[in-house]
């Protein structure tokens, strides 16, 4: 059965970080000198918009420092809020919750979301009796963290097929780390598993599953996710701030109207030359970042979607957060007209559909 354990273990980490954070230990630069360099957390197997950015040539004399990879929004953003990593990336649910318990953090672009091309679905076993929400009741679902997108995605496809509370409470969330979903759901060690993107495209491709629903058939289009940063830093670095989160609108939309085969091959290079013995064969299957406003500019209904239902959990005290408060858009210069993209590729347009 899902208890409020869990819950309550990650609500104690998103207190911690946020003491950590008042306690002085996030990073700062007394000194005056704006930092050049940007400690970061990759995914393995993955190419990060970040990442991208630089490559393309996109962050200007700012630099990304790889200092390990994660599998959990939540645990990158609390690395940013102590101060271990200079800015991290959640699902906005995530961002919401640690600003809720006082962490000095600011939402600053979003990085990725969901559409037609990229999105996370609850796949289940081509033969299994699943076919309704009703049916889940009692079921394992494998997810790569509890308390974000998955688990959000989980109790709103739930609640709106009619479930109770003490229904919803049947069903079983379990961490699996994104690259041992598939196998784990063949192998028949949870009925149901997220994938997306990549590696929901290579196991499809593989056969033998189908989806049961997808955050996109629940909410439509939408960007999910955010970078932040801290309040510290933002004040200390903006000009860096400026040139990192200008550098990753831009390679956002650089990924938006540029052919997918491109992209792909970019990407591809990208993780061969950085060398941490990856396998680059999943990013064939590539087609989106996802993120719907242009340039990945943050509103207030981004956020506000998650404030409404945490409140609703009782994860957070209703009117302790406002969403115009957790993010800004001043460190994003993007401009298509003013931002020509590397040499053969096709210039940004605010206009373009995915492709």
């Amino acid at each position: 059965m899902r208890t409020a354990t869990s819950r309550r273990q990650f609500m104690a980490l998103l207190g911690a970080s946020a003491t950590a954070v008042s306690c002085g230990t996030a990073t700062g630069n007394p000194s005056g000198k704006q930092t050049k360099k940007l400690r970061y957390q990759g995914w393995a197997g993955q190419v990060t918009v970040p990442e991208l950015a630089e490559d393309l040539g996109y962050l200007g004399d700012v630099k990304l420092d790889w200092v390990g990879n994660t599998i959990s929004g939540p645990q990158d953003i609390q690395s940013a809020a102590t101060g271990q990593i200079d800015f991290g990336g959640a699902f906005n649910g995530a961002v919401v919750k640690l600003a809720a318990n006082g962490a000095p953090i600011t939402s600053v672009i979003s990085y990725y979301g969901s559409d037609q091309h990229a999105y996370n679905g609850f796949f289940v076993l081509a033969d299994s009796p699943i076919r309704s929400a009703r049916d889940l009741i009692g079921k394992k679902v494998g997810m790569n963290t509890l308390g974000a997108h998955s688990e959000a995605m989980l109790d709103i496809y739930l609640k709106r097929h009619g479930l109770s509370k003490a229904e919803i409470g049947k069903v079983q969330p379990l961490v699996v780390p994104p690259v041992n979903t598939e196998q784990s759901l063949r192998q028949h060690q949870i009925q149901v598993g997220v994938l997306g993107d990549i590696l929901r495209d290579k196991a499809v491709a593989h056969g033998g599953i189908r989806p049961l629903f997808t955050d996109v058939q629940l909410l439509g289009a939408f960007s999910a996710g955010t970078y932040v940063m801290t309040d510290r830093f933002l004040r200390q670095n903006p000009d860096t701030a400026k040139s990192f989160v200008t550098g990753v609108a831009r390679a956002l939309e650089w990924a938006r109207v540029t052919p997918r085969a491109e992209v792909i091959a970019r990407m591809t290079r990208i993780v061969r030359r950085r060398g941490r013995k990856e396998d680059a064969t999943p990013l064939k299957y590539w087609k989106s970042f996802g993120v719907a406003e242009t340039g990945g500019r943050i509103t207030d209904k981004q956020l506000q979607l998650w404030i409404d239902w945490l409140e609703e959990r009782g994860d957070i005290k209703p009117g302790k957060v406002t969403a115009s408060d957790l993010y800004t858009n001043q460190y994003n210069g993007y401009n298509p007209a003013s931002t020509p993209p590397p040499s053969g590729s096709p210039a940004p347009s605010a206009t373009t559909t995915r492709s």
